[in-house]
């Protein structure tokens, strides 16, 4: 009876991990599909751009108020 119990076991564990496995792959390989690559590829140009355009503006802020500290400065 152990050894039939155990078997069985065996058999369950063993055909869990493989449709497991099995999905895992699958969505692994739908991830790195094309269209999808390239999607995420766009995604991250996005953003790349937004934090670049964000530190542009922080830049020209940061550039106004140290001009306005210099000018004020030298004025008195």
């Amino acid at each position: 009876m152990r050894r039939i119990f155990w078997l069985a076991m065996g058999l369950g564990a063993g055909a869990t991990g493989a449709v497991m496995a099995s999905r895992w792959v699958r969505r692994q390989a739908r991830r790195m599909a094309p269209p999808n690559l390239a999607r995420q590829f766009g995604r991250t140009v996005q953003d790349l751009g937004a934090v670049v355009a964000e530190a542009g503006r922080e830049f020209n802020r940061a550039m106004t108020e140290k001009e306005s500290e210099l000018r004020a400065s030298r004025e008195r």
